[in-house]
């Protein structure tokens, strides 16, 4: 039995000090790609502060907002291949999911989706960086436990506390579900400090 503890303890122990993924330094001409719903689009945001536009200008890169407000997985899974033959991005920034939560869509379905979405830029050798959404409630603590899941299975880079954080600081939104502009100048910069702990810049 004590053998038998010490082995999960110690599996236990190897799985936290799993390296952070890494990702390759972005060249200073690297084409960002930007996907996701209202969150990526700027839905409060006044013009020229969807969190896109801020983060090219903090890290002097090309960054292509494809936001779509209302989306759910399943179309962003559908829209995003055509993108990605189209950009051709040296990197894809994923924040999608939000809407599936608010219309209750089961977190299976959102997990698979987004599960295909990381695969389509695999395919294409294109590193991904996946930011989680909280599910809605009273209050914005935590991302939807499926971000957490995708993110330790397919070792990705993650941010799991931003979007939460931010949703859940009055001062910070537009709405109930949406960032004003200083709470997409939050997740910009969140986003850059991101990047740059994971090597990309």
């Amino acid at each position: 039995m004590k053998i038998y503890l010490m082995v999960v303890v110690l599996l236990a122990c190897i799985a936290c000090n799993k390296p952070a993924p890494k990702l390759s330094k972005l060249p200073d001409n690297a084409v960002i790609l930007a996907f996701g719903d209202s969150l990526t689009y700027g839905t409060g945001a006044s013009a020229q502060h969807d969190y896109p536009s801020i983060l090219a200008q903090m890290i002097g890169r090309e960054v292509i907002n494809e936001g779509v407000p209302g989306e759910i997985s399943s179309e962003g899974r559908q829209r995003l291949p055509a993108l990605l033959d189209e950009y051709r991005p040296d990197l894809l920034i994923l924040i999608h999911g939000g809407n599936d939560i608010l219309k209750q869509i089961t977190a299976e379905q959102t997990r698979d989706n987004l599960k295909a979405m990381i695969a389509e830029a695999r395919l294409r050798n294109i590193p991904v960086v996946m930011l989680g959404v909280p599910a809605f409630g009273i209050v914005f603590l935590h991302s939807a436990k499926i971000y957490e899941e995708l993110a330790e299975s397919e070792g990705i880079a993650s941010d799991l506390e931003t979007v939460p954080n931010i949703l859940a600081d009055n001062t910070l939104k537009s709405d109930a579900v949406h960032p004003n502009d200083q709470g997409y100048q939050r997740l910009a910069e969140n986003i850059a400090a991101l990047l740059q702990k994971h090597g990309a810049l």
